[in-house]
């Protein structure tokens, strides 16, 4: 894996992209850019022929171990791999330890294992359990195990250090692995920096990460969990100077638009796409604009909601009261929530002007219609809609920093400008 970077002159914000990707050589990824969520290894609710028709997708689908770990020797016995096994043997593969779209209890990893949440519950993963559940499912490119299960705002000064310590360990072993197993020879490992919300933790952990020889870093605990804002803007701009410039960032659970916003601004490249999915599970279709070029412009559904009544939503606060399950089932300001009475009647797009399959096809009415009739395409519709206007949203991104415009899209966002 190689990040070519081609602008970071534009705030603080990089544009590039990575190559030469896992065991298929030819594969690249934008940067600013998000990884295609699954459930499992398929997208929720979209079989392969619709995601194909929402255009340029994500070339890195993301595949979270709660949701594989109980089928690892399933898949051990089938010896192809979980790619050619869910026929996305063409993909880029991408394992993460947890999954963003979920809450995940905290307190219960250990010194020798993590625990993930299965449906069949807890399930604690070793060093050694986890190579060889990486053996079986065969992924491109993993991010390392590691221990940050613990509240940040909670957290003792020594608990912190001992999570530090032990993905360090755990990283160790996964890298000595990789040296003596020949199936993990050819994945990219990331590397996670731990350390809670004490920033000389975050350093020592940032600075002995960087001295392994990674393909890129995940920056852990920034999802909400106890974290003030101004904490941990601080604390991401504290890690990112320590990190190489020459290798990517990713970090997971910071969905909202203003929250990849300001990551963006920071210095991350990567993000994941659990946002849009968790907005189609509360019914709800993303409405924000972010068409940087026309700062006075007003979408056509934002009239047409206050004709109807309030169009404000509830916004996603960071708060120490709320953890991640609880906030991420909280609607934002940049969605619509289809399932109130008034779009009953109301026969416009989703958002006007969009190219998804819903919004040219079918309206507010006939979705809100599905939703309360608890019809299984809702979610379907709402799934498109919500992936193509997210996947367009990172292309504006990547655009504007490519016009040096990125100063209009982040204040069209941070300031709600719709």
């Amino acid at each position: 894996m190689k990040l070519i970077l081609r602008n970071t002159a534009n705030l603080g914000c990089r544009l590039g992209e990575l190559v030469d990707i896992g065991r298929h050589g030819n594969r690249s990824f934008d940067i600013p850019g998000c990884l295609m969520y699954a459930r499992g290894a398929t997208v929720p609710h979209l079989t392969k022929d619709m995601l194909a028709s929402l255009g340029k997708v994500p070339s890195v689908i993301q595949m979270t171990l709660p949701m594989l770990a109980e089928y690892h020797e399933l898949l051990d016995d089938y010896k192809e791999g979980i790619g050619k096994f869910c026929n996305q043997e063409t993909s880029v593969m991408f394992l993460s330890v947890q999954d963003p779209g979920t809450s995940t209890p905290s307190g219960y990893n250990d010194k020798q294992s993590v625990s993930i949440w299965c449906q069949g519950g807890r399930m604690k993963v070793s060093s050694d359990k986890f190579i060889s559940m990486l053996k079986s499912f065969k992924p491109d490119w993993f991010e390392c195990l590691y221990d940050g299960d613990q509240q940040a705002i909670q957290s003792s000064r020594k608990r912190n250090k001992k999570s530090v310590e032990r993905t360090l360990t755990y990283l160790d072993a996964l890298l000595n692995a990789k040296q003596t197993v020949q199936e993990l020879e050819n994945m990219e490992i990331f590397a996670v920096v731990e350390g809670g919300e004490l920033s000389e933790e975050r350093v020592s952990s940032a600075r002995e990460t960087a001295k392994r020889p990674v393909s890129g870093f995940v920056l852990d605990g920034f999802h909400g969990d106890g974290m003030t804002t101004n904490v941990a803007k601080d604390l991401m701009s504290t890690i990112l100077k320590e990190l190489p410039e020459d290798k990517p960032r990713l970090i997971h659970g910071c969905g909202r638009p203003d929250q990849i916003i300001q990551s963006v601004e920071a210095g991350v490249d990567i993000f994941d796409s659990s946002f849009p999915y968790l907005v189609t599970e509360r019914g709800c279709a993303l409405n924000f604009s972010f068409r940087y070029n026309s700062p006075a412009e007003v979408q056509d559904d934002v009239v047409q909601d206050s004709s109807h009544g309030n169009t404000q939503h509830s916004p996603c606060t960071d708060n120490g009261d709320s953890n991640h399950g609880d906030r991420d089932r909280q609607k934002s300001e940049y969605e619509m929530d289809l399932t109130d009475e008034r779009y009953k009647e109301d026969f416009s797009p989703l958002v006007q002007d969009c190219q998804c399959y819903c919004c040219q096809h079918h309206t507010r009415a006939y979705v809100n219609h599905l939703l309360l009739t608890k019809e299984l395409l809702a979610r379907v519709l709402l799934m498109l809609h919500n992936f193509h206007h997210y996947f367009g949203f990172f292309q504006a991104i990547r655009d504007s920093i490519q016009e040096n415009k990125f100063h209009l899209l982040k204040e069209r966002i941070l300031h709600h400008q719709r």
